[in-house]
């Protein structure tokens, strides 16, 4: 992780404005972007995205307020409904009423960064009083990653932005739509997976191992289903649930591969960025999938991030 520094420090230069985390069994959300804030403090910090089930409501808004307190950019936390396999098998907790939990969670956080007493009784927990006693000097937003309809308007109008990804320029639309139905002009975040390689071959092989098992979640798959992809994608999903993981890569069609993974040279990822900007989306991150084109490790990933980056170092 301290690695990360020379990259961070660099990152401005090239035109880049934020960094993000996310958590799976890796570095957790927080403690990476508390060194981004020392080494660069001129990036806008986001978490996107965290569990809301996985830190009680008070935990989330102290490490959140913490985090605020030592950069003077934007703090962004993203909090979503995960699903089982990170809530329930690996943290021990039950995964009840993902999407009121999230409501609940936003509603907490958003009232105790204006520094009010938070207290009462929530659908999914309980608050006996609960106040910040220190608020950071710029307050964090709160944002929620959503995909369907009923998760994009909860985040219309309980949050101050969206967080979506796993989707195409066309689908940018119909997520658009959901998300200002209200008429808000929030912000909607695009989080993609981006491997610059030249070699086609290899990118739909990266995509295919990245994307396969996200599509066949619970939560993905229901995206998909209502794009309206259940038909194309249902040989695929009955292999994957036959326990034919290789089958179900081979079975995803080779243009969504290109629309959902983004790879190509740098220059064909900028412009597939690019794409989902005219479409809607207002803010890009980059999920990097390193190529060997760049090289190994630390010198490799600088390479590709240089090379991807708004500026075209």
């Amino acid at each position: 992780m301290r690695d990360h520094r020379t990259i961070l420090e660099q990152a401005p230069d090239w035109g880049y404005t934020d960094v993000w985390t996310a958590e799976s069994a890796g570095p957790d959300a927080f403690t990476p972007l508390a060194l981004a804030a020392a080494w660069s403090p001129t990036l806008r910090l986001g978490t996107s995205v965290i569990p809301a089930q996985t830190r009680g409501p008070a935990t989330l808004a102290m490490t959140a307020a913490t985090l605020a307190e030592v950069t003077d950019q934007e703090v962004v936390i993203g909090i979503g409904a995960s699903g089982p396999p990170f809530v329930e098998d690996i943290n021990g907790i039950p995964f009840r009423e993902p999407y009121r939990r999230v409501r609940d969670t936003a509603r907490f956080l958003r009232t105790a960064f204006r520094g009010e007493v938070v207290q009462g009784d929530f659908d999914t927990f309980s608050i006996k009083g609960f106040q910040l006693s220190q608020l950071p000097p710029r307050r964090p937003r709160v944002m929620l990653g959503a995909l369907r309809p009923g998760m994009l308007r909860l985040a219309a109008q309980e949050a101050e932005g969206a967080i979506t990804n796993v989707l195409t320029v066309e689908d940018v639309p119909r997520v658009v739509k959901e998300f200002r139905a209200d008429g808000a002009s929030k912000e909607l975040i695009g989080r993609f997976f981006v491997c610059p390689t030249a070699d086609r071959d290899l990118g739909r092989l990266m995509g295919r191992r990245v994307l396969t098992p996200m599509l066949m979640a619970r939560t993905y798959w229901a995206f998909h289903e209502w794009l309206g992809r259940a038909e194309e994608l249902r040989p695929m999903r009955e292999a994957w649930l036959a326990g034919d993981w290789h089958r179900a890569q081979v079975l995803m069609p080779d243009w969504l591969v290109d629309e959902l993974f983004v790879h190509g040279s740098p220059e064909q990822c900028r412009e597939h960025l690019e794409r989902f900007v005219a479409a809607g989306i207002d803010t890009t991150i980059v999920a990097l999938i390193p190529s060997p084109e760049f090289g190994d490790g630390l010198a490799g990933a600088t390479a590709a991030i240089r090379a991807l980056s708004p500026n075209g170092s």
